[in-house]
């Protein structure tokens, strides 16, 4: 099986207007749909990301603290999926509650050693 990269982009300002009781309901969606992936054999792992982070930049490893305040998004978790092709991923994606509070999800195949040769 192939494995994705599952990255989830989160708008800053609709996430930070959510009610408790809000952000509860994302977690239990989320819960669901990793146990749904699971159960059909298409998770590997995920998790949710802190806010914030650090960014490493340049030839030099020049460390700064972010994401940005005026950044629009931030990437606010992952998944880790396997399937034998991208358009299964791109199908159990659509289901994935991080579309429900207006974010996106972004799909990037791993990298294995056949594409090395």
């Amino acid at each position: 099986m192939k494995q994705f990269l599952l990255l989830l982009h989160e708008d800053i300002q609709q996430m930070s207007g959510l009610s408790p009781k809000e952000m509860q309901e994302i977690a239990n969606a989320h819960m669901a749909w990793a146990n749904k992936l699971a159960e059909a054999g298409h998770l590997i792992s995920g998790d949710g990301l802190k806010p914030k982070g650090v960014l490493i930049t340049g030839k030099e490893c020049v460390v700064k603290d972010g994401p940005y305040l005026e950044s629009k998004e931030i990437i606010g978790g992952y998944y880790l999926l396997q399937a034998d092709d991208l358009q299964t991923i791109v199908e159990l994606s659509k289901e994935c509650p991080t579309h429900l509070w207006g974010g996106t999800t972004e799909i990037r195949p791993i990298m294995d050693m056949e594409d090395y040769g």
